[in-house]
């Protein structure tokens, strides 16, 4: 993909990267995005940018949060083992391979600015330690989209290799834990994406 073509890019790279590729996981499970970091990609301006925080164990696959009340935290708890990494990208030290990443966002304006900034981060190769499996936009309300916000969608889901959709729940919003026995079809869909994704070898890593 190039700068020209990129859904990230919105001004001219200043520097070229110097990091080494990373790898990422192999991208033929159903892709409908970018499904790896690309030389030309401008990195977000700092102050958008995710943190990196040290996480003391492995997980097999981490949520991560684009920005407060993304919803990751209820995620989390649908896959005990799957676990939330706030609002920073996760680095194991012990772990040799890059971690496994979803994106979370919310569906209005801000949650989709911070869920491009997000993967533009991981576009432009600022974080090597995480292969990012896709994103994951949690409704903000109930109802359907406006037609802006899903256009907005549409173009931040370009950036990332998948993209799944939470309908508004209302019990979540209330209080009530996450059960995946309970949850919507979308949200039991999500999971069962992605422990097919973790369970057939398509998140091994292949070196670009």
């Amino acid at each position: 993909m190039s700068a020209a073509s990129n859904p990230w890019v919105s001004r001219p790279q200043t520097a070229p990267l110097t990091q080494t590729a990373p790898t990422t996981i192999t991208p033929a499970f159903g892709t409908t995005g970018a499904t790896a970091p690309q030389r030309g990609v401008p990195a977000p301006d700092s102050a958008d940018q995710l943190w990196t925080v040290r996480q003391p164990q492995a997980a097999p696959l981490w949520w991560i949060g684009c920005h407060g009340g993304a919803g990751e935290s209820s995620l989390a708890r649908l896959v005990p083992q799957w676990r939330a990494a706030g609002h920073s990208w996760p680095l194991v030290a012990s772990q040799g391979a890059p971690s496994l990443g979803v994106l979370v966002a919310r569906s209005n304006v801000s949650g989709l600015r911070a869920a491009q900034a997000a993967a533009t981060q991981w576009a432009a190769g600022l974080v090597p330690h995480v292969d990012v499996v896709g994103l994951v936009i949690v409704a903000d309300a109930p109802g359907r989209l406006p037609k802006p916000l899903k256009e907005l969608a549409d173009l931040v889901s370009g950036g990332v290799p998948r993209t799944w959709k939470i309908p508004w729940i209302e019990g979540w919003r209330l209080g009530e834990p996450p059960d995946l026995a309970n949850a919507p079809r979308d949200a039991r869909r999500l999971t069962d994406d992605l422990t097919a994704l973790l369970s057939s070898g398509a998140q091994r890593p292949t070196t670009r």
